[in-house]
């Protein structure tokens, strides 16, 4: 008897763990977050030995400022159908708007809202934060696939603090910006919630890729004409750190340019994690060009620096230091064009999140305070 009662209390316990395990598991409670992030930091892929297979130099088409130059103008007609960049301003802009969760901020003066409207009914609210001691250089602070970019809030007082005029975008879909209802005649009526619809929405003569460059040259547009800044620097972490790339690539009015966990070449993307939402990984726009491209593209100019910030141990995306084996490449071919080290990667140990660290903003402070610019921002 009491050798059934002992195989009934073993039989109750483990069922309770069991379904203990999953309720943490499939809710994600304490300590579910530790336990995982103590894994991640330890799943660092050791193998990459196909990915140095890749002859990474002959994946570069960018050699020279000639082939950079019509490389951008084929990115600008496949974005907008020209060569140059547009020269539209905001749709609308509202002086001294009201936003009580950010009225805690220090050397906070004022906030001017941007708003952008295109194609589908898709917008992009923006955010100009002016401080009230400024020092007449603008930050373009870009959130990731988080959401708004009041997640980036820490951030934006870092930069106010140190005197700077912040300008904040969230990425299509997202944050304050529109979920708009689309009827399509072959797939019907449904809400674009996800990056992953907008593929739905492309044609011969259109690329929902646009919606994720045009907020911020329209916002430049605007800046250009209304300011004076000495020098501009743009930022992103995840997804704005993929947007921060693309924008600096093709707009050389961005000065300095930090992509933080925001992107790694298409072979290095085995890992599902690693592997990004449509705009990531658009066959269309990657056939004109592809992302060594884009970081070369990012950090050639006068007075141009492009940095890339990794988090060793990040749980999300782009984790380790695979970029070793693009990085003396890139490099090699920033080099010869720009006769400078204007291109940089940083690897982040300090922590095991996606986020962009304290360390990471140290390396940012560093690299902006060192930075002389004798040209100004111009239209």
């Amino acid at each position: 008897m009491k050798t059934k009662n002992k195989s009934v209390i073993i039989f109750t316990i483990i069922s309770i763990s069991f379904l203990s395990g999953m309720i943490f598991v499939e809710y994600e409670l304490y300590p579910y977050s530790s336990i995982k992030s103590s894994l991640v930091t330890n799943d660092i892929p050791q193998n990459v030995s196909f990915y140095e297979k890749n002859d990474v130099s002959k994946l570069i088409h960018v050699t020279d400022m000639s082939q950079l130059n019509k490389l951008r103008s084929d990115v600008n007609t496949f974005l907008w159908n020209q060569q140059q960049l547009p020269s539209e301003l905001p749709s609308y802009v509202e002086i001294n708007h009201s936003d009580s969760r950010y009225a805690e901020l220090k050397n906070l003066d004022s906030i001017d809202m941007f708003s952008i409207d295109m194609e589908n009914g898709v917008n992009s609210i923006q955010y100009l934060f002016k401080p009230i001691d400024a020092n007449n250089k603008l930050i373009i602070y870009h959130q990731g696939h988080k959401g708004d970019f009041i997640e980036g809030k820490q951030i934006i007082q870092h930069f106010l603090e140190n005197k700077f005029t912040v300008l904040a975008s969230s990425m299509p879909l997202l944050g304050m910006n529109s979920q708009p209802i689309i009827e399509h005649p072959n797939f019907g009526t449904f809400k674009l919630t996800s990056h992953n619809q907008l593929k739905f929405l492309e044609s011969d003569n259109f690329s929902t890729m646009k919606f994720f460059i045009h907020p911020i040259i329209l916002a430049l547009n605007h800046l250009s004409i209304e300011e004076n800044f000495e020098s501009v620097h743009m930022i992103g972490i995840s997804g704005g750190g993929w947007t921060t790339t693309l924008v600096s690539a093709i707009d050389d009015r961005i000065d300095q340019s930090f992509s933080v966990a925001g992107s790694y070449p298409i072979f290095l993307r085995t890992d599902p994690k690693n592997f990004g939402d449509y705009e990531q990984t658009n066959p269309d726009f990657y056939k004109i060009t592809n992302y060594l491209d884009l970081y070369i593209m990012a950090a050639s100019g006068s007075d141009r620096k492009h940095i890339q910030i990794f988090n060793k141990y990040d749980p999300c995306c782009f984790d380790g230091d695979n970029f070793l084996i693009y990085e003396a490449d890139v490099k090699k071919i920033v080099n010869e064009i720009n006769n400078n080290d204007s291109f940089m990667i940083f690897l982040d140990d300090t922590h095991n999140e996606h986020k962009i660290s304290e360390h990471a903003l140290g390396i940012i402070d560093n690299e902006i305070n060192n930075f002389q610019k004798l040209d100004i921002l111009k239209p």
